[in-house]
């Protein structure tokens, strides 16, 4: 292990012996008490500090810490909302031809991927792409709806696109 790469370990043990405890209790509090899924988030959060790779440059841990376990819980929660919308539209489906468990697997999986994907887009690139796509509005209608130009929502959609084919592609 390099010098740096042994500092890093030791700030992100540091961080995670001091914290660690503290954010699992304000995540379950944030759950109403769910303590796997606070323990989940805690431990996805601290993989985001270690990703970060700078653990040494935290200077209020706790306010940097909440910040992102705040974002992991939107993310986990946007991503559910996804995928129960996604299964009520399968229940509507008549058996003969809803489509085989493992083809829901591999569907809720894509989905999962392209809401990463959507992830390191601006808002408003994200929202036009939700719109376009999950609510099926026209051009004139997302341009409304963001207060934009319908040229604007074009090269809005052209983006996610893009940016959904590169990052499912790799």
């Amino acid at each position: 292990m390099s010098a740096a790469g042994f500092h890093s370990h030791n700030d992100v043990h540091a961080l995670y012996s001091a914290h660690h405890g503290w954010l699992v209790g304000w995540l379950r509090r944030k759950l109403g008490g769910d303590a796997f899924v606070a323990a989940d988030l805690a431990q996805d959060t601290f993989v985001s500090v270690i990703e970060g790779g700078a653990a040494h440059d935290i200077q209020q841990p706790r306010p940097f810490l909440a910040t992102l376990a705040k974002r992991l819980m939107i993310h986990r929660h946007r991503r559910q909302l996804l995928e129960e919308a996604y299964l009520e539209l399968l229940a509507t489906l008549p058996e003969a031809v809803a489509p085989s468990p493992e083809v829901q697997h591999l569907a809720l999986e894509a989905l999962r991927q392209v809401d990463q994907a959507l992830d390191g887009l601006p808002p408003k690139v994200k929202e036009a792409f939700l719109l376009a796509h999950l609510d099926e509005l026209s051009y004139a209608q997302i341009a409304e709806r963001l207060g934009v130009s319908a040229s604007s929502v074009k090269q809005y959609l052209t983006r996610a696109n893009r940016h959904c084919l590169f990052a499912l592609a790799a």
